[in-house]
Parts: C-alpha cells; sequence; structure tokens
C-alpha cells in the first residue's frame, strides 16, 4: 500500500474554515468537507467513487443538491439546453419518429433520466403540443431524478405541462421496471456525473487510488482493487493492463455504476429505443496509453481543472464515458446498438442545417432583428462546435422491436454512423 499527497493540490480542513483559496473565494463548502471527513476516520478511507458520491449527492450538503442553480451560462456550466430550445425540438423530431415506426402506442412513454432544471423537458413538451398534437396526446412523460432540488426546480419548470392537463410524472428506474414501457428511455450529460472508481496500472497490475486524510488534508491511498469488477472490467473490454506500453503510474477512471444503470434502463424498457448523449470515447481511445491521467474534470465559475479536492461541494466532478462498455452491457442486458454517432452529425440529420440555412433568410428579411438572429445562430453553431458538443457522442440502442420496425432507419441516424 502506498500514499500520495492529492494530486494537483492537498486540501486541508483549516482552508475551509478559513473561507478562503488561493484566488482567495469561497472554499469548499464546510459541513461537506467535515462530513466527508467523518466517513474517511470511521472507515480509514473511501474510495474515490464513495468521495466523489459524497462531494456531489450527498442529500443534505452535495454540488447537486445546494448548487442546483449554479448550472447554466452564469453558472459553474451549461448544457445543450440551455442554449435555446432548437436541442429539444430536434429531440422532439426523433421522438416523434420513434412514436410512428413503434405503431403510435397509446400510451409512448417517454423516461428523461437526470434531468437538471427541466429546460429540456420544456422544450419537448412545448414543441410536440404545437406541432404534433396527436403524440403530445399520447405521450407520458416520466422523469428519473435523485435530486430533491432538481425535482422541485423541475416541477416549477414543467407547471405550464402539468396544467394543460399532459401526463407528466416523477419516477425511479425500480418502479419502471415492475411495468416496463414502451417508448424511449433518454439522457443528455447524466452518466458523466456518475461517481467513478480511480485506478491505477504498477508492474503489470491494477490498483485502485482510495481518498484518506492526514494532517488535515486528503491524501490519497493506492491499495488493491475495492471490487474484483474493475479487474473484469478491463477483461470484459479486451484491454491488456500488462503491455509494457503501459507504464507505471497510469491512471484513469472506471463508472461501474453506468453497467448497473444499463441493466436497471433495459429491465424497465419493453419495447423502443434507449438515447445516450454524452462526452465520451470509445475504449480504445478512453484507455489509449497516451492518455496516462485519464478524463476527470472538475468544473467552477466556467473554469476547468482536474482537482477535486478542492472547492468540494461547490465544483461539478466528471469523467468521461466509455461508449463500449455502455454498448457492450447493453448487448448482455438485452438491448441492440442501432447506431452510434456525434452529437453535430446527429443534429443535423434532424434538420439543424436547415435552421441555420433559415436564420440566414430571416437576417436579410427582418434585419433589425438581426441581433437576436445572430445570437440564435451562434447558438446552434455552437451545437455542432467540433471543438465542443457537437463532438460528444450519440449512442441508440433498442428493444423489442419487430422485423418490420427494425427496416426503419432513424432519421438521427441517416448521416453516416460509426464514425464516432
Amino acid at each position: 500500500m502506498t500514499q500520495s499527497p492529492a494530486h494537483g493540490s492537498t486540501w486541508s480542513l483549516s482552508d475551509s474554515t478559513e473561507g478562503q483559496d488561493r484566488a482567495g473565494t469561497d472554499s469548499s463548502n464546510p459541513e461537506l468537507l467535515r462530513l466527508i471527513v467523518e466517513q474517511i476516520q470511521q472507515r480509514s478511507r473511501l474510495t474515490f467513487a464513495e468521495f466523489m458520491e459524497l462531494a456531489l449527492y450527498h442529500p443534505d450538503q452535495g454540488y447537486y443538491v445546494r448548487r442546483a442553480s449554479k448550472i447554466g451560462a452564469t453558472g459553474d456550466f451549461f448544457t445543450s439546453p440551455h442554449l435555446g430550445a432548437d436541442f429539444g425540438e430536434m429531440l422532439a423530431e426523433q421522438f416523434v419518429q420513434m412514436w410512428e415506426i413503434l405503431g403510435q402506442p397509446q400510451p409512448f412513454t417517454l423516461v428523461e433520466m437526470g434531468a437538471g432544471q427541466g429546460l429540456l423537458a420544456s422544450d419537448i413538451l412545448r414543441y410536440l403540443s404545437q406541432r404534433y398534437p396527436d403524440c403530445a396526446r399520447s405521450l407520458q412523460y416520466c422523469v428519473v431524478e435523485k435530486v430533491a432540488t432538481l425535482i422541485a426546480a423541475q416541477k416549477r419548470q414543467l407547471m405550464p405541462w402539468i396544467d394543460q392537463g399532459l401526463a407528466i410524472q416523477w419516477t425511479s428506474l425500480e418502479a419502471l421496471a415492475e411495468a416496463p414501457i414502451v417508448g424511449c428511455f433518454f439522457s443528455n450529460e447524466l452518466i458523466d456525473a456518475f461517481p467513478v472508481h480511480q485506478i491505477q496500472f504498477q508492474a503489470g497490475q491494477l490498483q485502485e487510488i482510495y481518498v484518506g486524510w492526514q494532517d488535515s488534508h486528503f491524501l490519497e491511498i493506492v491499495d488493491q482493487p475495492s471490487t474484483p469488477d474493475l479487474v473484469t472490467y478491463f477483461d470484459r473490454l479486451g484491454i491488456d493492463i500488462t503491455h509494457p506500453d503501459y507504464a507505471d503510474g497510469y491512471r484513469s477512471e472506471v463508472n461501474l455504476l453506468a453497467l448497473d444503470w444499463m441493466k436497471a434502463v433495459a429491465a424497465g424498457l419493453q419495447r423502443g429505443y434507449v438515447l445516450t448523449i454524452d462526452y465520451g470515447y470509445p475504449a480504445s481511445r478512453y484507455y489509449s496509453r497516451t492518455r496516462s491521467q485519464g478524463t476527470l474534470q472538475c468544473y467552477y465559475q466556467h473554469s476547468h481543472h482536474n482537482d477535486p479536492y478542492q472547492y468540494v461541494g461547490k465544483q461539478d466532478i466528471t469523467a468521461h464515458v466509455n461508449f463500449t462498455a455502455l454498448e457492450m452491457q447493453g448487448q448482455q442486458v438485452g438491448l441492440q446498438t442501432i447506431g452510434v454517432t456525434q452529437q453535430a452529425m446527429f443534429l443535423m440529420a434532424l434538420g439543424l442545417g436547415d435552421r441555420i440555412a433559415n436564420l440566414g433568410q430571416s437576417t436579410a428579411e427582418a434585419p433589425q432583428d438581426i441581433n437576436v438572429l445572430l445570437r440564435r445562430r451562434d447558438a446552434l453553431h455552437s451545437l455542432i462546435n467540433p471543438m465542443g458538443l457537437g463532438n460528444f457522442g450519440v449512442l441508440v440502442q433498442s428493444k423489442g422491436l419487430t422485423e418490420s420496425e427494425k427496416q426503419h432507419a432513424l432519421m438521427g441516424l441517416t448521416i453516416p454512423d460509426r464514425i464516432f
């Protein structure tokens, strides 16, 4: 067993109680920091996944509980729905086609997992109500969310649609498994926020990185894996951790919760689709021998760094998604991969290019509104920016489709897949 200071920096309890960080602003949430330290002292150490779970999801003090309002243009980070209604409207076009392929079922159930502040749901419901009322009347919209403060924000955002009589409910994957749905499970930037194990390769052996506390500082402890599932994970992917090109000290992440999540999603789907949008890589790129420090990133006030031990409870902590692992797990639990592509290609196939072209015509016809139109054009370009959101992965899987239903190509995948 080896111990080392927390990578990036050390972080002490006194730093937090003084209320200042190196930039002179508020540092960690002191109450959450104490709760985490208590857990470490009771158990001697935590896996990084346990540390990340507390930092993000502690029911009273976690980042997503206390900082839900800090997501967006003026917060710590933003997602595609924060750029306007277009993202949700184009997803709605895809959902309408899914409804038609499935024979216009009653009900047609959309399950949004991790709905944030409810912006995406609101955009989808508005568009369906206005453009596809028959589909809207067939719709049952389910939200799966674990954070109480986010559920409250979602209910406020969606109240107009609830008042209109649309079928909207909050539920769990476990409840949906008891009565599997016909429709589509979908998520946008959800899996990257699942707590991950951090691992290290040393002398051809897999070791795990734990979080300890000593002399008022976090420290990292490298020891044997907490579960054999970590070794099995790489065996399933065909990643040879004994290969000499993996230098000693190579570190990365393993998202075991994503595998459990995929199993639960498959159990809740009787017939239909699973649509997953997130940033990540196939396994060959994720565990490239040149990516020696993994993908872990922290977001605080629209800046990012790789030190999870500062701003504890006040910053987002994420890791990229291993899309190969999601595909393989899906196949094992009864899902079939339809396509894997990039967000830019997916949205272009759903009509984003036409929207950009129409904006050019609108600018010529109504120059007095040019500033509004230019802002919207910039937002649309951001959705397909190859250096940002446009490079996100889009994974589409299915379950229970008839042979006839399988013959229908989804619109979002009509631009060549497997480019991701």
